[in-house]
């Protein structure tokens, strides 16, 4: 599994740190679907090559560069993306890649008119109704619109903001379970 991180663009700072929240927000995420995998998946967290969504390049390119790299140590083995936020526009835009068995997008930050072929790959969307930075009702239109090729799922948390923090486990939960079910079941 490949866990994405989010964070917008800072004109004062294009590189990505470690320690910034919204890298450090997808360690429970990371870790939840490790224990649930039981020693059977390998979970990875990319950090994203510069900050936000550039012109030049984007978070997609560097989940086709990490998912090079995890067919070259594990081979042609299923992979599935967890994206948060820019992270999650980055999982549904790349998950056509070859390999890649299934795409979860925790509040995806979206433009209404993205879209991808995801077909064959389920698709889970858990969204925050009160998501002040990634508006649903754009994650709605995009869910509704890959529906159309696959199968697609869109889970709202009611009261759930861009953090996710407050209610955590309403994302992580059904995040994890989709990953489980779709690389191991």
């Amino acid at each position: 599994m490949l866990v994405l991180h989010g964070g917008a663009s800072r004109p004062d700072r294009s590189e990505v740190s470690p320690a910034q929240l919204s890298v450090l927000r997808m360690v429970p995420i990371a870790r939840r679907v490790a224990r649930a995998g039981r020693g059977r998946l390998a979970v990875h967290r990319l950090l994203n090559s510069t900050r936000g969504w550039g012109q030049a390049t984007t978070p997609v390119d560097d989940v086709r560069w990490a998912l090079g790299r995890i067919r070259e140590r594990y081979g042609d083995l299923p992979v599935g993306l967890v994206g948060h936020s820019l992270g999650g526009r980055a999982a549904l835009l790349a998950g056509s890649a070859d390999g890649v068995r299934c795409v979860v997008a925790l509040n995806p930050w979206v433009y209404p008119d993205d879209d991808a072929d995801l077909g064959g790959r389920p698709v889970l969307v858990v969204h925050g109704t009160a998501d002040r930075v990634a508006p649903i009702d754009r994650a709605r239109t995009v869910a509704a619109r890959l529906a159309r090729r696959t199968d697609v799922e869109l889970r709202e948390v009611p009261g759930g903001n861009h953090a996710m923090i407050p209610r955590a486990r309403e994302f992580e939960a059904p995040a994890t379970a989709f990953v489980v079910e779709h690389l191991l079941g």
